[in-house]
């Protein structure tokens, strides 16, 4: 989401279990309580809690990988050329997309930030096709027109895109595509990231400090305890979700997915009273026609048709 991810790999055991629900439920719950987190720290630059998500990041990811014994394949991902250079392209994607939607919690904007993702795995479908050259099936195609339709809508209303809502499609989007190539695995990958970006992250801190326009240790505990913990909420679901998205099928990871994205609808509106016009309710409507479309198919799919493909 922001921070959600895409579906596993197709390779992963198709067969749910109970810990693997349980691991997958925390995971988007944690991420449908970030905006009220975030929110918390609007009144600072998006850059500078982004760098600080990285940086206290890295302590929590280093520490899974070395309780789990999966420190000598992060080791082994900086003396790869090739796994150094893909993973910088997709720090940089994950570090945009943190940014626009933290700017987007705290601008007001969460509503975008919840169609973003709602959208998305329907954008995944579509990168698939062009790229991997994946056929569509013709339920999927429905559901893309439905939600390009609602983007339509929404154009015609504001008189301009929803740059928003479609920056953190994209860039979520070809992240997780990319990532799905990336040779390693997801908390190694997680956690080779986020040390790719220590360097400019850690600069842009000291920075911060030496020119006096930083808010850490400026005598706000409140604030600190805030930039701290945002390791913990970066990394932590991350982590458990990849625990869970192995012990799941691909259908139920589908469907679970739009548990995010719909508490970001819920909190946007009744939380921070953001306006939803009769416009936005048609528009998401669609969206959620659109979402019900693609994945009756995955929840009427038999298990053993399900661990077959």
């Amino acid at each position: 989401m922001s921070d959600t991810p895409a579906l596993p790999p197709v390779s992963a055991p198709n067969e749910d279990s109970l810990s693997g629900f349980l691991f997958a439920l925390t995971a988007y719950l944690l991420w449908g309580f970030l905006p009220v987190y975030m929110k918390a720290l609007a009144h600072i630059p998006p850059v500078e809690v982004i760098a600080h998500r990285v940086v206290w990041s890295v302590p929590v990811a280093l520490a899974v990988l070395w309780v789990i014994g999966r420190t000598a394949e992060l080791r082994a991902a900086f003396r790869n050329p090739r796994m150094l250079g893909m993973g910088a392209v997709t720090a940089a994607l994950i570090s945009v997309n943190w940014g626009i939607y933290v700017w987007a919690i705290g601008s007001g904007n969460a509503l975008d930030a919840a169609l973003g993702y709602y959208i998305n795995p329907l954008f995944s479908i579509f990168l698939g096709a062009v790229l991997l050259r994946e056929r569509i099936g013709r339920w999927q195609a429905v559901a893309i027109a439905l939600a390009v339709v609602a983007v339509a809508i929404l154009t015609w209303d504001a008189g301009r895109l929803p740059v928003v809502a479609l920056a953190l499609t994209l860039t979520w989007g070809v992240y997780a595509f990319l990532k799905k190539w990336l040779p390693i695995g997801p908390n190694q990958g997680f956690a080779l990231e986020v040390l790719i970006l220590l360097p400019p992250a850690l600069g842009y801190m000291i920075w911060l400090w030496a020119t006096g326009g930083g808010h850490f240790l400026e005598g706000v505990a409140w604030d600190n305890a805030l930039l701290i913990g945002c390791g913990l909420v970066t990394a932590g679901p991350l982590m458990i979700y990849a625990n869970g998205a192995k012990r799941l099928r691909l259908s139920t990871i589908a469907i679970m997915q739009y548990i995010a994205p719909t508490m970001i609808f819920l909190t946007a509106v009744f939380w921070f009273d953001e306006p939803f016009s009769t416009v936005k309710l048609v528009a998401f409507s669609l969206i959620w026609a659109a979402l019900v479309v693609y994945s009756l198919p995955l929840l009427l799919q038999s298990p053993s048709k399900a661990r077959a493909g």
